[in-house]
This record gives structure tokens, sequence and C-alpha cells, in this order.
């Protein structure tokens, strides 16, 4: 394998640390975590998901969402209410104070993803963009 092969992985979980480590800093001036943010804007996206559609959506494990769930409940910012079919599932939803919050967040993270491509123009992004997707599918169809 070249360098350049071997490379991609490396630079990949780069820009996944430096990416991370930029959001941590900038969320928490809302006292908010990346994880936090990844299930407000999830529900934000897509009212009344599970527990375990959010910990799919946001790369965590099930117990690890109900952590996230149950603290973002406690600040007020998320609801959970029984699913009217399966009553054991309990769906989440954005309180008002959540809505605001994940908007405030948005901002906040365009701007840092807007830092990260600012080397790239459109069909660069796009590019970039597409070929990210490939990588993700052909790893999820192996």
């Amino acid at each position: 394998m070249s360098t350049v092969e071997s490379s991609v992985g490396y630079e990949l979980k780069r820009v996944q640390h430096a990416l991370r480590l930029s959001m941590d800093r900038a969320l928490r001036e809302d006292g908010l975590t990346t994880p936090q943010y990844a299930t407000l804007s999830a529900l934000a996206a897509e009212p009344g998901l599970s527990g375990a559609e959010l910990a799919r959506r946001s790369f965590v494990t099930p117990q690890t969402m109900n952590q996230i769930v149950a603290n973002l409940e406690e600040a007020e910012l998320v609801e959970r209410r029984k699913h009217p079919v399966h009553g054991r599932v309990l769906q989440a939803y954005l309180t008002e104070a959540g809505r605001e919050l994940v908007s405030r967040a948005d901002e906040v993270a365009d701007e840092i993803t807007l830092r990260m491509l600012d080397g790239l123009d459109r069909g660069e992004r796009l590019r970039l963009l597409e070929a990210l997707r490939g990588c993700a599918e052909a790893l999820n169809d192996g």
C-alpha cells in the first residue's frame, strides 16, 4: 500500500478529532457537549425519535444515549413521551428551550464547518462530500 492510501485513515481521524475539539470548545459556551448537540440536532430534524434511533444517528451506545437524553431532559431541553402504540418506547421531543438552543448551536456548528472548508471551492466541497459518502458506503457494504 502506498503512503497516500495508508495516510487517508490517519488524516480522516485527524480531521474528526480537530472538528470534535473545535465543536466541544464552541458548544461549551452554551453548556452543551458535542453528543448533546448531535442529539438536539437529530430531534430538530425528526421529532419523536426513540433512544435507540438517536443512539444510531449519534454514533453512541443506547446506554450512553439514555444518559444524554436524561441530562437533556433534566435541563428541560428535551421531553420524553410514551409512544402511542408501543407504550414501552419513549419518544423524545425538543422543548421550546431546546429548539432555541439548537438553533444557536447550529450557527456555531455552521461557522466551524465553514472554517474547516475555507480552503476549498464549491466544486471541491461537493467532491469531498461525495468521496466521504462513497467511503462510508464501501465500509458499510463490507
